[in-house]
């Protein structure tokens, strides 16, 4: 079984066409046995080929001669295999953190706001609407009160 492979051509990225398969998918064995194991590895493969195919053409198109993958999906053993692959064929150079180090991007979120706490940022007022694509550059490292 082999799930579509979201925006072919472009550097965009968009999974809602997979997790539509995905869903259509599990929908087709409603009243059977689901075989996770086996819809979890297509799905991963979709994933792990699109983010590499895309990121190591990118960086053959622009002349980048160094691809870095951080963060939760660094931590994920296909991506890091298929990267691994790709650049060697491409004429690469891979950097990958240890495992170790591969997390979720939340924790930098807690660690950024652990530097503004104690740097004496002001806290945020309770009803500030969230913005889960705003970039971090927004927030400063300084002193209370010096804005």
């Amino acid at each position: 079984m082999a799930f579509p492979r979201p925006l072919p051509g472009g550097y965009d990225f968009s999974f809602s066409g997979l997790k539509t398969a995905a869903a259509r998918w599990a929908e087709r064995h409603a009243g059977g046995a689901l075989p996770v194991a086996d819809g979890a590895a297509a799905l991963q493969e979709a994933v792990a080929d699109t983010l590499t195919r895309k990121a190591v053409a990118a960086c053959a198109e622009h002349g980048v001669r160094t691809l870095v993958v951080v963060g939760g999906v660094a931590a994920n053993s296909r991506v890091r295999a298929l990267a691994e692959e790709r650049c060697r064929a491409a004429g690469i150079t891979l950097r990958v953190p240890p495992l170790r180090l591969c997390t979720d991007n939340g924790a930098m979120i807690a660690a950024a706001g652990d530097l503004l706490v104690r740097a004496g940022a002001e806290p945020a007022p309770l009803d500030v609407s969230v913005d889960p694509s705003a970039p971090l550059e927004y927030a400063a490292l300084h002193p209370a009160g010096r804005r």
